[in-house]
């Protein structure tokens, strides 16, 4: 069974996140780990995030694994998730504004105080809870799971892509925003898969098995 290593860089889901892997994939070999070289040495790794973008930028910089991060994006399988996802971007609004690690271009962006739904009820920030995501284009992590399938949210801040075709899932909450973005070796959900029952184990057991290419 290949490696999957679990970045630690002192916030995150992690233990939920592990938990969630090891309970996709049968015998996964699942580390946590803050260890640059082991986290360079696995098959394939996660890289979760909860809180503040200042927070998760200054916790990469400081255990110096925002280069690592960079490095294994090129080069693996690599699953980034919530605000892991958002740290991929080039810049968030939130805290003011932080620079984040730029793989993808595009901001990350802040919801509103005054979001409204389509039928004009009031929609409460942050967006969490269940909602649909609509697959826009095929991988091999939505193999097996139904299109417009439900996902677990919790975020105020959500990611405006420069480049559609990155896109691989949308979502609707008063504005459409991107639930997944992929490109190459990459897979970025907005949503925890660790907290969406029998869909985000799904997807997990995927990334369990994908080689990094986006051929179906």
């Amino acid at each position: 069974m290949d490696s999957i290593v679990i970045i630690d860089y002192g916030m995150g889901n992690l233990h939920s996140a592990a938990k969630a892997v090891a309970r996709a994939v049968e015998n996964a070999d699942v580390i946590i780990s803050s260890n640059p070289d082991e986290i360079k040495k696995a098959d394939r790794v996660v890289f979760p995030g909860v809180g503040a973008m200042r927070d998760c930028m200054s916790g990469l910089q400081k255990s110096e694994l925002d280069d690592v991060i960079k490095q294994v994006a090129k080069e693996k399988p690599f699953l980034a998730i919530c605000v892991g996802m958002q740290a991929l971007m080039d810049h968030s609004e939130e805290n003011n504004g932080v620079d984040c690690l730029g793989l993808f271009s595009g901001d990350v962006r802040y919801f509103g105080d005054s979001m409204t739904g389509d039928a004009g009820e009031q929609l409460k920030v942050p967006h969490m809870g269940w909602n649909q995501v609509a697959q826009t284009k095929p991988h091999p992590l939505w193999a097996g799971i139904p299109d417009e399938s439900r996902f677990y949210f919790v975020h105020s801040y959500y990611v405006d892509a420069k480049d559609e075709n990155v896109i691989a899932g949308a979502t609707d909450y008063g504005v459409k925003f991107a639930a997944s973005i992929a490109r190459d070796n990459i897979f970025a959900v907005q949503f925890h898969p660790e907290k969406s029952h029998r869909a985000g184990l799904t997807l997990l057991a995927n990334f369990a098995r994908w080689n990094g290419e986006n051929q179906c």
